[in-house]
């Protein structure tokens, strides 16, 4: 078998319905990275097809925070930075502390990443395979769904609700075999929330020795609660989270999978390595501001709210989001309207399959919006 496996993840893989042919895909997966295209939300922008930008575009298509990152991460970055010929492993191991401290889980119950696709695919690599599926939300974030299909397993998509939220019923139903039953919250692309209680149902009612895998990247855009508690409670669950989205960090690159420690330990075998120091501690930073989720919050939901109300005056369609995204149908297919706002310097989000007439828009600064509100209108009215 491949030498990148030890004897026990290469017995795990037999015990889980992979071929011995099956290998040369998942060293690939493994060994690929960011050069695989399904690998992350980058790989997944190329579908806009938008190339070199204008110096002076408007982009609002990748779930960015144009923020960027808070004064003390930058502080803690500029005085890491001196150091940086050094992987400084002590600053992850903080990293990892904190977060632990603040979700009120012990440190083996975290484990960082730069940013949460790493350990979304690790996760498809550990509990799905040929015979244990994936079951997601429609429409969803495919990253996941990719990486399941690359290795050979099936995927099975459930329709969100009539209120945008995850079908937790159905999706508990879709496979007695399931791997993984992953579960964005607030949802990618719709920005919606699927309520605790549903959330606490499906965990009660999954298929035995499934896991869910609750994807919080947007969590602190929400007033919902985080479900730091499920994991403390033992349960069967691995939550992503991420700081490139309020934490303004996509470029930075931190984040951590926090689960029970049997769960983290099946996808910390998958290979590690040295994590950004400069992601670390400005992740560190971020976690230890005060007030720094509460007040992006108010002004994200103030900015998020903005465009709604030029969404009802202009009668454009929408769906309401608690995220820092949303979803317009103006009626013409979603790539159509990629082109015509990109003619105007106006970078919007992708469309999927199950709302083709749908285009996700990233809430970006004041001057973004009222350019982009701007450019929308005069394409609407031509």
């Amino acid at each position: 078998m491949h030498q990148l496996f030890s004897k026990e993840v290469e017995q795990d893989f037999l015990r889980r319905g992979f071929s011995r042919r099956n290998f040369g895909r998942l060293a690939s997966l493994l060994a690929g990275g960011a050069g695989l295209s399904f690998y992350n939300e980058p790989a997944l922008a190329q579908l806009s097809n938008i190339g070199a930008l204008p110096a002076d575009a408007v982009k609002i298509n990748a779930n960015e925070n144009p923020v960027g990152p808070c004064p003390e991460a930058l502080e803690a970055i500029a005085r890491v930075s001196k150091n940086g010929g050094r992987y400084q492993y002590e600053e992850t191991f903080t990293f990892a502390r904190t977060l632990a401290e603040l979700e009120g889980l012990k440190p083996n119950y975290v484990l960082p990443f730069p940013g949460s696709s790493d350990p979304l695919h690790r996760m498809m690599l550990a509990f799905t395979s040929p015979t244990k599926s994936l079951v997601m939300g429609d429409p969803g974030y495919e990253a996941g769904e990719r990486a399941a299909r690359f290795i050979g397993a099936k995927v099975h998509k459930v329709p969100l609700t009539k209120t945008f939220s995850h079908d937790v019923k159905a999706m508990a139903a879709a496979d007695p075999n399931a791997g993984v039953i992953y579960v964005c919250n607030p949802n990618n692309p719709s920005g919606t929330i699927t309520p605790r209680a549903e959330i606490e149902w499906l965990l009660a009612n999954k298929p035995a020795g499934s896991i869910l895998l609750l994807d919080e990247a947007y969590i602190h855009f929400s007033d919902e609660a985080y479900g730091s508690d499920l994991v403390a409670k033992d349960k069967d669950v691995v939550i992503l989270r991420t700081f490139s989205k309020l934490y303004g960090m996509a470029g930075l690159r931190a984040g951590a999978a926090i689960g029970r420690p049997d769960l983290i330990e099946k996808i910390r075998s998958y290979g590690a390595g040295a994590l950004p120091v400069t992601g670390m501690v400005a992740g560190t930073a971020s976690l230890t501001c005060k007030d720094l989720v509460k007040t992006r919050r108010a002004e994200m939901k103030k900015l998020r709210e903005e465009q709604f109300a030029f969404c009802d005056k202009h009668k454009i369609k929408y769906i309401p989001s608690v995220s820092n995204k949303w979803m317009i149908d103006v009626g013409i297919p979603a790539r159509e309207l990629n082109q015509k706002m990109a003619a105007e310097k106006v970078y919007i989000g992708r469309s999927w399959p199950a709302w083709p007439t749908y285009a996700r828009i990233t809430v970006g600064t004041p001057d973004e919006m009222a350019k982009f509100q701007k450019a929308l209108l005069k394409v609407l009215g031509a």
